[in-house]
């Protein structure tokens, strides 16, 4: 059995999770952490304000909090040497750091999206990159999320975007905002925008326009089940790992 603690229980991830985990036979919510002014939902297991009161033993962390709730997780999961799955975005370059870090005491899971469906695209990605673009194809990535998301552009439009220059083996420049510039487009660039609005789930569009012709592939997510389904799961597979920086594309395989 793994028990399973969730940090940012009560935000819509967090009650999905909460929600799933249920159907999974070998795992169990042992406690949830978050704000005291979020609401419960009426869950089955205690809820704590902060990491420091939990007194419940949990073999895996599952964080889908926020940014500024990270750094404390990190220093939880060193100090109690729990795996960590980390699901949040937006992070800084500093919590990168010291998430690599806390890998090397606990094992630990970082991945910008949960989905089987993203991680095989990035998989693709990787396979088809170079050769587009040495066919002189250009690439730009165009993410789409609910309005209540805080940080753009998603983490996962950089993973698509990092996906792709790994595949190409070179170094590109990611370029977020072209309003000010009056210039050809250059070739070793990805372009990357976000759009916000109403309740979309999770939309990505990967784009490479060559001469004459277009490739697009997307990826709609329909529902925060298949970012959930993916933290359990990867809970289970971080569960008894050595200690090191696993990511999803170790838990599909």
């Amino acid at each position: 059995m793994t028990r399973v603690l969730i940090h940012g229980c009560n935000g819509r991830m967090g009650n999905m999770v909460s929600s799933l985990a249920a159907d999974y036979e070998d795992i169990t919510i042992v406690a949830g952490v978050d704000r005291a002014d979020t609401e419960a939902g009426g869950k089955s297991y205690p809820i704590y304000d902060s990491l420091a009161d939990v007194k419940e033993e949990a073999d895996v962390i599952i964080d889908i909090s926020t940014a500024s709730a990270v750094d404390g997780l990190i220093a939880y999961a060193g100090e109690k040497r729990i795996a960590a799955v980390i699901c949040t975005t937006g992070l800084s370059e500093e919590q990168i750091k010291a998430i690599k870090e806390l890998s090397k005491k606990v094992p630990v899971l970082r991945s910008g999206n949960m989905s089987l469906g993203i991680n095989t695209l990035i998989k693709v990605l990787k396979d088809i990159s170079k050769t587009l673009y040495d066919a002189g194809f250009d690439t730009d990535i165009v993410e789409k999320h609910h309005k209540h998301k805080l940080d753009a552009p998603s983490g996962t439009a950089n993973m698509l975007a990092d996906a792709v220059a790994e595949g190409i083996g070179k170094d590109l420049e990611y370029v977020y905002n072209r309003t000010e510039r009056r210039m050809e487009r250059p070739h070793d660039e990805i372009g990357i925008s976000a759009v916000r609005g109403g309740t979309i789930v999770g939309e990505h569009e990967v784009i490479f326009a060559g001469t004459d012709e277009i490739i697009e592939i997307r990826h709609t997510a329909l529902s925060r089940a298949v970012f959930a389904n993916g933290a359990l799961n990867a809970a289970l597979f971080l569960h008894g790992k050595e200690a090191a920086l696993y990511s999803m594309s170790d838990v599909v395989g």
